[in-house]
């Protein structure tokens, strides 16, 4: 991680930055396709605990989001793409207490809405974050196909969803994610 916690703006528990973390993102319009095997990685995500950080903002990131948060000591670190505001606080009360949310922003409370400027500050700092990525669908020529370009991207390994619709990563270096079997522990055959 090249930004240190004490360069940015936080609310919650700033050890999480400590945890390895996998950086979730998905373009805004993604095909139903992605859906099913976005949220068996989720699933699987809350069953290992694993400490997700993404913006969240996409529909499908805010579904994961919401799914994530109800389970007990799953981690989560929420990077902003305006400043933090107050009734972050209020609303997730309950999670920040119990140690297992942060909401971190580059940006102080005065900057109140997202811009194209900083979703794209926010997107490297969640790469920034993270130790690997997981992208279950990106769209060809937009946001998330320009921070892959970038030189901070290309050295986290990422992880992406078998479907057709992901062409746009077919050129890229990345994994096919694979489930875990519910029952019996091992992967599951890729289809």
């Amino acid at each position: 991680m090249t930004t240190a916690p004490e360069e940015l703006y936080s609310l919650g528990n700033l050890d999480l930055l400590q945890l390895p973390k996998t950086a979730f993102f998905c373009s805004r319009n993604y095909p139903p396709t992605i859906r099913r095997g976005t949220y068996l990685w989720a699933l699987e995500q809350r069953t290992r605990h694993r400490c997700i950080v993404s913006g969240f903002h996409s529909e499908v990131e805010q579904t994961v989001f919401r799914y994530l948060l109800r389970s007990s000591p799953q981690p989560v670190v929420y990077v902003v793409g305006r400043g933090i505001q107050p009734s972050l606080a209020l609303e997730y009360e309950r999670e920040i207490e119990a140690g297992r949310l942060v909401f971190v922003s580059p940006f102080a409370a005065d900057v109140l809405s997202t811009t194209q400027e900083t979703a794209d500050i926010r997107n490297m700092l969640v790469v920034d974050l993270a130790d690997q990525t997981f992208i279950p669908y990106m769209s060809a020529a937009g946001n998330l196909d320009r921070l892959l370009r970038t030189e901070r991207s290309s050295t986290k390994p990422l992880v992406t969803l078998n479907v057709p619709e992901n062409a746009a990563l077919q050129h890229q270096r990345h994994q096919i994610y694979q489930p875990l079997s519910l029952l019996g522990g091992k992967r599951a055959a890729q289809g």
